[in-house]
């Protein structure tokens, strides 16, 4: 049996960490609320509440995403090279990659995640269950540069599937999310037959979509205001999880939503060296998740420099032409295919 292989890139730097929590603080955003990057929501207890909120009735993404899959898998598997190399971005626990190994059958896996040892015990147990698949855990944060390391393979070594599921490029905006597909399709390397495989959740009702990230049971605004105490052990801060709640509305003019946790008193928030005041209903504004027609998604694909893509919906056979469904999966080849194939 071969063993993973493991990199660690990314090494965390509390005093930059610091300084970014409190310049997102004390510095107003475009609304004139305080701002946190979302990547403060997942530490170890914020992780495991996201999961929780998958398993919600309201967050349909996660169970839709799987639907497209298990319903379109065989077609997708005949427009995606086999004997590739599977680039899982935001791997986690592998679970999602690991569906496509039957089908696919890559001769490498690479999972990609910012912590190596939160990959370690996935990418164990799952090579137990494929003894012979090169396996690769890299900890990297490639929403900063997608530099991968020579073990995930050369770029000429073969075709490249990039797998970035789950919809988490709606945590960029449009602007930011062009640049980073863009290293993605450079990240595909030369080789004919790579591409992007991606989740995208699309436009929809707006009840729809505020409940998913306002959910009945309050997962989702326990897994916000938990940020709170994040910011607290990484800083030192006092906040307070009874001064904050939760909000996610919709925002048609920007086609996102939006979670903010709004003071619900006048108060101030101490660190060593400094504080901050919010004035009742003062917002800190924590996660943006832009939802995409399939028309402009497949569109922004082009202007990273990928050919024409395929897409697989949810929406059942019967549906008239032109209605997209709720979810989207994606395969936008480097290439366009040869007429001949």
């Amino acid at each position: 049996m071969k063993t993973p292989q493991f990199v660690q890139i990314y090494h965390e730097d509390a005093q930059a960490i610091g300084e970014e929590l409190i310049r997102g603080l004390t510095t107003p955003d475009a609304q004139g609320g305080a701002w946190i990057s979302p990547k403060f929501l997942y530490d170890a207890l914020g992780s495991r509440l996201f999961e929780a909120i998958t398993e919600l009735p309201e967050y349909y993404p996660t169970r839709t995403e799987a639907q497209i899959f298990s319903t379109h898998g065989a077609a997708m598997a005949t427009l995606l090279p086999q004997q590739a190399t599977l680039i899982d971005l935001g791997a986690g626990n592998c679970a999602k990659a690991a569906s496509l190994f039957e089908r696919l059958a890559p001769v490498r896996y690479v999972a990609v995640d910012i912590s190596v040892d939160f990959l370690r015990g996935a990418l164990t147990h799952l090579q137990r269950e494929y003894p012979c698949l090169d396996m690769v855990g890299v900890g990297m944060d490639f929403s900063a540069s997608l530099d991968l390391p020579p073990e995930a393979g050369a770029l000429e070594d073969g075709p490249r599937i990039l797998f970035y599921p789950g919809s988490s490029i709606g945590n960029f905006t449009p602007e930011q999310a062009l640049v980073f597909l863009k290293q993605v399709r450079a990240a595909c390397g030369p080789v004919a037959g790579s591409g992007l495989l991606i989740g995208v959740d699309l436009l929809k009702d707006t009840a729809e979509l505020e409940a998913a990230y306002d959910d009945a049971l309050g997962v989702t605004a326990a897994f916000n205001r938990n940020l709170l105490l994040h910011i607290n052990r990484l800083v030192g801060s006092d906040l307070r999880v009874a001064d904050w709640a939760h909000r996610a509305i919709f925002n048609a003019d920007q086609s996102r939503i939006e979670m903010h946790l709004v003071a619900r008193r006048s108060l101030t928030v101490r660190w060593p060296g400094g504080s901050q005041d919010f004035a009742q209903g003062a917002h800190i504004h924590t996660e943006n998740s832009y939802k995409w027609t399939l028309a402009g998604f497949s569109q922004l694909l082009r202007e990273a420099g990928f050919a024409e893509a395929s897409a697989w919906t949810d929406a059942p056979a019967d549906t008239p032409a032109g209605t997209a469904g709720r979810f989207a999966v994606l395969w936008a080849p480097t290439q366009e295919p040869s007429p001949c194939a």
